[in-house]
């Protein structure tokens, strides 16, 4: 197996930049996952250490070695496509095999890591069968056995499991993780959905415009986004960001918005105490809100009134839809036992020491 790095890659396609100074170092027997939006620019940045797209500038290195000017072929990579590509006149051994027999591989070795592939993906029974008498999943998992019979330095993945149903995924999601434990391969996987990249990876790649936003393990990312998009993109439901000002009462830092003031915690006033006076957004996940208990004798100094619109019963846990004056907040709780109902004013109480605030100018995290 080998690192993957890029440095300063850009890639346009006329004046549009579709990778904009790209340099990201991916680690031997990593699991990295390029996350973002639809033409952010991860299936380009992809496609580029492929082989599929020339850089316009910058330098891809496989191992020691750098790549720019080499065939796709010569690069020792195995790439899984969100369409499958099976042949359909050839059965899933001879789809498994194809690679390997234009290489002039012989019968018996290709044959031996056919089978080895079909093992550690549960598909001896449907070497026989051809594309159309395989399910969904069926289907990706041969497509992960023609990349694994390669061998290969570097697996690179372009959202594989776009095509199947939500459960499917799950289960999907937990077979391509083990493996990656079984092969102890380097893995470049690229998806739109932040619950993909977050169970499955070892470092994300947030990506946004070309651009890349930060790097970092997924807890890491959650816990401490860089700048407010990232702090929107991880995370479902998304983070509230709600329009606010840093003001200063009794030699405390409180977040005054329209609708509640709550007191920043004393960790916060550092960081906080340049903004004195001035905007900002302030962040809160809707998993660190819950409802006000009086019965716990805690302080409402980090509590808010507000109505409750729409209640999204999941069984294990209620997405409260709130309105605080103009303000929109989701809450993400577990289920009380006696739930809140539409229209009803509720006392939810915010962990401030997960509170988030960023500039309103560069979107950077303050806090």
């Amino acid at each position: 197996m080998s690192s993957v790095i890029l440095k300063n890659v850009v890639k346009r396609f006329g004046s549009v930049t579709a990778v904009d100074d790209l340099s990201i170092q991916i680690r031997d027997r990593e699991f990295a996952v390029l996350v973002g939006s639809s033409g952010c620019g991860k299936t380009t940045a992809l496609r580029m250490i492929a082989g599929l797209e020339t850089a316009t500038s910058g330098e891809i290195y496989i191992g020691d070695t750098c790549v720019n000017d080499m065939a796709p072929k010569d690069r020792d990579i195995a790439m899984v496509f969100q369409n499958y590509a099976l042949y359909p006149h050839m059965n899933v051994r001879d789809n498994m095999g194809f690679g390997l027999k234009i290489r002039k591989m012989s019968k018996k070795e290709i044959d031996t890591r056919v089978e080895e592939a079909a093992d550690i993906l549960g598909i001896q029974a449907l070497l026989e069968r051809k594309p159309k008498e395989l399910s969904g999943g069926q289907r990706q998992r041969v497509a992960v056995g023609r990349a694994i019979v390669r061998k290969p330095k570097v697996f690179l993945f372009d959202e594989p499991l776009s095509n199947l149903d939500a459960k499917l995924r799950v289960a999907m999601r937990a077979e391509i993780s083990k493996l990656h434990r079984r092969l102890g391969a380097t893995i470049i996987y690229v998806t739109h959905d932040q619950v993909e990249a977050m169970t499955m990876a070892d470092r994300i790649f947030i990506m946004h415009n070309g651009a890349l936003q930060q790097t970092g393990a997924p807890m890491e990312v959650y816990g401490q986004p860089a700048n407010r998009f990232v702090a929107g993109f991880i995370g479902s439901p998304a983070m509230n960001f709600i329009e606010a000002k840093v003001a200063l009462e009794d030699g405390a830092v409180s977040i005054d918005a329209v609708g509640f003031r709550v007191r920043a915690p004393e960790t916060f006033f550092s960081r906080l105490e340049p903004y004195i006076g001035r905007p900002v957004i302030f962040g809160v996940r809707p998993e660190d809100m819950s409802l006000h208990d009086a019965t716990m004798g805690t302080s409402k100094g980090n509590t808010i009134t507000a109505n409750a619109d729409v209640v999204e019963t999941l069984g294990s846990e209620i997405f409260v839809h709130l309105t605080c004056e103009d303000q929109s907040i989701v809450a993400r709780m577990e289920v009380p036992d006696c739930p809140p109902t539409v229209g009803q004013i509720l006392e939810v109480d915010l962990k401030m020491s997960k509170t988030h605030i960023f500039d309103t100018e560069t979107s950077r995290a303050i806090v």
